[in-house]
């Protein structure tokens, strides 16, 4: 999840700031370049790498814990640079016909959303598999990509002027289906991690719904609140699929539960609250759809009230130090850190505030030792090398807020096919991307 900021114009106001694919990182845009946090830490924040190259940073998107970083800067807001920051080199660069709007990607796939176009790239290697054309009127490039790249599906606005989701298998490069999800407009798309549910939200920001993947089967609804329309700025899954967090340009955050009551659930003992339950369960059969609806919709299972009102913010649900974390990064250059107890939910507890546009120690010492050894290629940065055995899991990352050598590595966060190419050979080569014209994404 990344956001544009519209803070105030000051020298060092956030552009834009967004979570990596696992809620690792967190990379923030300013006028002065882009900076990289890692968040296996509440105490301290450690910065991972500054880069003052490119100014007026409006989208910085890192691929997982990788060396992979894509930017755009609002001088140049048609281009599209890809680095491997470790190595302080230039990977490549593509120009596209209008400006850039969102920047997705997984492990293999990259996607770039225009107004009324997606492009889809092999990460691998850059090339341009397919554009998507003439796609409605998307002014905020809404989209979202599941971070499982078994599972690449990609969702965006079906329609200018409805909730329709258009749903789109970045693999095979066809359709899937599409989900009329709201009446209005869609605001906020998210898969979970396995991509096999999306949830969404109108430009109402009343009502957030859960779909199957890639059935459209609608799972879950949730009420955020009755008694105002609110602009939804961050739609996020936890990475265990249990819990839904939103938030808006209001001081409230909603962290919803993902749970089912089944017919299976033990007999309730004969009593006169569970006598007119049932009675009311029995009436809404008889009432609207509409009516009933609302009545039967599960209200939020934690909540945070910010201090702050107005302001773009984006959130995350991460296991730091193994305790679940509510993050909530803010315009004004701050990341807040919250308690989320996972039984009984309620008010979530404030335990860090971080200030963003400080002086930030350094680390990247230590994250290049607490990681396995930093690939030399940009093609071991995004997929498996060919001498690693085939085995279900690998020491190295993994997902639960930690970066400790000697945790596994799930199969699945691997790209398939190994790719074995050598510094002086990497492709696309450098040399070529650097070369005269930047590279031009083509129409498929």
């Amino acid at each position: 999840m990344e956001a544009a900021a519209e803070a105030p114009g000051a020298p060092a106001a956030l552009s834009c700031f967004s979570y990596n694919q696992d809620c690792t990182s967190l990379a923030i845009g300013t006028t002065t370049g882009y900076r990289l946090f890692s968040l296996s830490s509440v105490e301290q924040l450690d910065q991972v790498h500054e880069s003052n190259e490119i100014p007026d940073v409006y989208i910085v998107e890192r691929l997982f814990s990788s060396s992979l970083v894509v930017v755009v800067s609002h001088a140049k807001p048609q281009q599209m640079n890809v680095y491997h920051f470790k190595k302080g080199t230039e990977i490549c660069n593509y120009s596209y016909s209008s400006k850039i709007l969102s920047i997705r990607l997984n492990r293999q796939r990259l996607v770039v959303c225009l107004e009324e176009s997606i492009y889809i790239h092999n990460i691998k290697d850059m090339k341009l598999l397919k554009t998507i054309m003439d796609t409605p009127p998307n002014t905020t490039g809404l989209c979202a990509l599941s971070i499982n790249h078994a599972n690449s599906y990609l969702a965006y606005p079906g329609s200018a002027t409805s909730g329709e989701i258009a749903l789109y298998d970045g693999n095979t490069l066809k359709t899937a289906c599409t989900i009329p999800a709201h009446d209005g407009p869609l605001a906020a798309l998210t898969f979970n991690s396995t991509g096999s549910k999306l949830a969404s939200a109108s430009e109402k920001g009343t009502v957030i719904r859960v779909f199957s993947i890639p059935g459209g089967q609608k799972l879950y609804e949730f009420r955020r609140g009755m008694k105002r329309y609110v602009n939804i700025s961050s739609l996020v899954f936890s990475m265990d699929s249990q819990f839904l967090c939103a938030s808006s340009n209001t001081e409230t955050v909603h962290i919803f539960k993902l749970e089912h009551l089944t017919d299976s659930r033990p007999e309730e003992p004969p009593t006169w609250s569970g006598y007119m339950g049932k009675m009311f369960q029995a009436a809404t059969n008889y009432l609207p759809a509409q009516v009933s609806g609302m009545m039967s919709q599960d209200r939020a299972f934690a909540t945070v009230r910010l201090n702050i009102s107005g302001q773009r913010n984006i959130c995350a649900l991460s296991t730091i130090q193994k305790l679940p974390r509510l993050l909530v990064t803010t315009s004004d250059g701050h990341l807040y850190i919250y308690n989320l107890d996972p039984q009984d939910g309620g008010e979530c507890v404030l335990i860090k505030n971080h200030s963003l546009l400080g002086s930030g120690r350094m680390e990247e010492n230590k994250e290049n030792d607490l990681q396995p050894p930093v690939p030399q290629s940009y093609a071991a940065t995004v997929a498996r090398q060919s001498t690693v055995p085939s085995t279900s899991t690998m020491p190295g990352y993994s997902e639960d807020g930690g970066a400790l050598r000697g945790e596994v590595i799930p199969e699945h966060e691997f790209a398939t096919g190994p790719v074995c190419l050598d510094d002086e050979n990497e492709f696309p080569p450098i040399i070529l991307c650097r070369g005269g014209q930047p590279g031009k994404a083509k129409r498929s």
